[in-house]
């Protein structure tokens, strides 16, 4: 069902559980409380419904209606428009799943989309709930609170994409050859840049919610609770700037350490090909003798002479001993 949960708060207490839209538009005239509508990937009707009911603008009722939108605040007269992107990592794939939940904030009503499975809005609904002091500051709150569990999500994440950068560190000096060594970090490092493409606005956004506090004279209390939720992503902002940083460097470095190992490898088979060929040519040389002596010419009278056969050995051995001395010299044996 699209409609996941709806209340009418009074004074910070739920008061009513309207089982439909039209009944929620009633009992919050009729109670002169704030509605907070939660909806799941809503139906056209749904969207005419609550639109037409709060009037909201055409521009953000398209851009709501849109899913993969960017993390932003916008403003409509006294009507927030709010994007957050959730997320949460997959260790195993070291992969970041993002969510989506859209927030339009205005007096005395808050309709919560989520387009994905988190975050779980329920677990924010229930901690309001439980503390009527801070959900008696109005709708206001609900945007804190929903603030405060995206950014208390992204902890985890971060630590995640931290771990599995310690991991390569230990892989990269302790087996650098490692062919998949470079996919990885090359892969995890646009996990961490599509990881930061929604951390990094939220500063401004929360920036920017503050300058209007005094214009919408926003709850004492409740700005403080802001500046903590600003605190906290922006560590977590400058964590993800930092494993973006180690990333590439562990990039540049894996690649330097492939480039050296491939150098040193060359130059061995270097070694080798000087070796192999010094003894090629060693024994090239008594060969190039027996073959000449071995075409059995009739006119050839070293073939006649006592002391022919002595002397292909000897210059066989000459050669091969003259040949071994110099390569032995210029160290290719």
């Amino acid at each position: 069902m699209p409609v996941i949960d709806n209340a009418i708060y009074v004074d910070g207490v739920r008061v009513e559980s309207p089982t439909s839209l039209e009944e929620a538009y009633r009992l919050r005239q009729e109670l002169h409380g704030f509605a907070w509508i939660g909806l799941y990937r809503p139906t056209p009707e749904e969207w005419d419904s609550v639109s037409r009911e709060f009037d909201l603008h055409p521009l953000a009722v398209e851009d709501g209606s849109t899913g993969h939108q960017r993390a932003k605040v916008e403003r409509y007269d006294r009507t927030l428009f709010v994007v957050l992107r959730p997320a949460r990592y997959d260790d195993a794939r070291e992969r970041v799943e993002f969510g989506e939940v859209h927030l339009f904030v205005g007096h005395g009503f808050v309709i919560s989309i989520r387009l994905a499975e988190s975050p779980d809005l329920a677990a924010v609904r229930q901690r309001l709930e439980s503390t009527p002091e801070l959900l008696r500051l109005g709708s206001e709150a609900v945007l804190y609170a929903v603030l405060d569990r995206v950014v208390d999500d992204y902890e985890p994440v971060i630590a995640g994409i931290e771990n599995d950068i310690d991991e390569i560190e230990d892989q990269l000096f302790g087996d650098a050859n490692d062919e998949f060594l470079s996919r990885r970090i090359y892969e995890l490092y646009g996990e961490a840049a599509a990881f930061g493409r929604a951390v990094h606005p939220l500063i401004g956004m929360i920036e920017r919610l503050r300058r209007g506090y005094e214009k919408f004279d926003v709850d004492l209390e409740l700005r403080r609770h802001m500046r903590d939720v600003l605190d906290n992503v922006t560590r977590v902002s400058e964590r993800v700037q930092a494993s973006q940083a180690l990333l590439d460097k562990a990039l540049t470095v894996h690649s330097a350490l492939v480039a050296r190992h491939h150098t040193e490898v060359s130059m061995r088979q270097d070694e080798q090909v000087k070796k192999i060929s010094g003894w090629a040519a060693i024994i090239f040389a008594p060969s190039l003798i027996a073959g000449i002596y071995g075409m059995n010419f009739d006119d050839m009278p070293e073939l006649h002479w006592p002391w022919g056969y002595p002397m292909a050995i000897g210059m066989m051995l000459a050669f091969a001993g003259g040949l071994y001395a110099i390569f032995r010299a210029r160290k290719w044996l």
